[in-house]
């Protein structure tokens, strides 16, 4: 049966600990042309690249034959990487956005379910914030991918697709301060490759100009 196959830009050394020690620079050439073979043999309906900034999206784009389908990346009304979803639509690569509800209960400082923004929109709609979390990213253009174990949850996620949130609404979500919630500390170390948070995501492609 044919799968989606996905590339990272993270690898560890060969043998090596799950530690940001071990993280070693990634040959995305060599790794997407090898996935590019399992699309021409048809293994795979489709490639995609998972949390590619804008830099190393054009890093790829500049030596891939087939382009990705899909950019999988942290997207939520409190990080909204509106020029990363710009240069994904210029490109014809799907946008998709895991941790969509930011992530409840794992972010105490930024919680975007608790964000005045996304609280006053669900009190006015009679939604749940939750729900207006993921009908701003469907509104936005992406598709979103919340996960829940609890099964009134999952259906209330599903109840989004038969109203949408008012243009005036909608435009207050351009006023939200920007925080990236996932930030990638664990793979940093000063003798790793990536020796800060900002050197991962490559400083760049924040949401609305506001950098954390």
């Amino acid at each position: 049966m044919a799968r989606s196959r996905t590339c990272r830009p993270i690898r560890m050394k060969k043998g090596a600990g799950f530690s940001p020690e071990n993280v070693i620079p990634a040959d995305i050439p060599a790794t997407w042309a090898a996935m590019e073979g399992l699309y021409d043999s048809g293994k795979a309906r489709a490639i995609g690249v998972s949390n590619f900034s804008c830099k190393k999206l054009e890093e790829l784009l500049a030596v891939a034959r087939v382009p990705p389908a899909a950019n999988q990346v942290e997207c939520h009304p409190v990080w909204q990487q509106a020029k990363l979803r710009d240069l994904c639509a210029s490109k014809g690569i799907h946008f998709s956005a895991y941790s969509p509800l930011g992530s409840p209960g794992t972010f105490k400082s930024y919680s975007v379910l608790e964000h005045p923004v996304v609280v006053s929109t669900a009190e006015k709609l009679g939604k749940t914030p939750a729900q207006v979390a993921l009908r701003w990213g469907i509104q936005a253009g992406h598709s979103v991918l919340p996960k829940s174990t609890h099964e009134e949850r999952i259906r209330a996620n599903f109840d989004v697709f038969d109203w949408s949130i008012p243009s005036d609404l909608f435009a207050g979500f351009s006023e939200i301060e920007q925080t990236r919630l996932i930030r990638g500390k664990f793979w940093t170390h000063p003798e790793g490759v990536f020796k800060s948070e900002e050197e991962i995501w490559d400083g760049g492609c924040h949401g609305n100009g506001i950098t954390w």
